[in-house]
């Protein structure tokens, strides 16, 4: 495309569960929770109900079938006495979770690379939740139906490489973020209406964050720009905004200006005719109550 460097590129599948190691190291991040837990007298069941975690959960963590999240390693090194061991280590297990999603398909190491440095982050959803705002449950229950089918190992790597990505939501100052959501995500009870009733709940709690911008494209609309697809927008640090759009797992990265402009000006639309953020929170609550 005339202009700038469009690239085009496809999910293929590719699994991240031993590269670079990464699976040895939380094989070992495990033991070393078990080792923890043991010299504290404690049994998987008890911890797993004194830090608020499934003893299902914490099994699979320790025995590295599970990537370890920074909070659960915090929360287990003051619950076993860890003196700071545990603690010590979560900056490497977030550099593997990065080492992991960038053994994701080659539109990642892109896509995340770029999204990781952003300093705005604008996004419309046509069909799902937008993956910096699922819950793990939300993100497994979409690769666990994911046809043709994904193994297990795969679908655990790449649910680890979402929720990595979420640590932008953490930082301070936040990059300027907003999304407009299609009421059918909404109403979608992917997973079943348990996984769904959280998903919703987290919708409303991350919507709490200061900074943070969530909208709701109402079915009663006869006007909506988006009929075109979803799409996210990207300003990185010092360089001309970007915009990423996929759709069948088919994906691509556009930096062509014209092209981006164009979306960037439609995605001024789209919050226009959305609803007010006051309006969507209270319509997140209202499919709640229905249930």
């Amino acid at each position: 495309m005339a202009g700038g460097v469009e690239r085009t590129v496809f999910d293929d599948g590719e699994t991240a569960e031993n590269s670079d190691g990464v699976a040895e190291f939380y094989s070992a991040v495990g033991k070393l929770i078990k080792l923890f837990r043991e010299r504290a007298g404690l049994t998987q069941r008890e911890l797993a109900e004194q830090i608020g975690y499934s003893e299902d959960m914490l099994g699979l963590v320790e025995r590295g079938k599970r990537t370890p999240r920074v909070e659960l390693l915090t929360v287990v090194d003051d619950a076993v006495g860890a003196g700071g061991a545990l603690k010590v280590v979560a900056d490497d297990v977030m550099k593997a979770k990065i080492r992991v999603s960038e053994r994701h398909p080659a539109f990642s190491k892109a896509f995340t690379a770029e999204e990781a440095k952003a300093i705005e982050i604008h996004e419309y959803s046509s069909l799902h939740i937008p993956g910096l705002l699922q819950t793990e449950a939300h993100a497994r229950a979409l690769y666990d139906m994911r046809r043709p089918w994904l193994s297990v190992e795969q679908v655990d790597s790449w649910v680890a490489a979402r929720m990595a990505r979420q640590e932008i939501l953490s930082r301070w100052p936040l990059p300027v973020m907003s999304w407009v959501i299609d009421e059918s995500a909404l109403r979608r009870p992917l997973g079943g209406w348990e996984v769904h009733d959280a998903q919703l709940r987290h919708l409303l709690k991350v919507a709490e964050v200061r900074g943070v911008e969530l909208q709701v494209m109402p079915f009663d609309r006869t006007e909506n720009a988006g009929m075109g697809g979803s799409f996210i927008l990207l300003t990185p640090n010092g360089r001309a905004q970007i915009a990423y759009v996929e759709v069948q797992h088919v994906n691509r990265l556009i930096t062509d200006p014209a092209e981006v402009r164009k979306m960037a000006a439609r995605y001024g639309t789209l919050r226009g005719q959305a609803l007010t953020m006051r309006e969507s929170l209270a319509l997140i609550e209202k499919i709640l109550g229905e249930r």
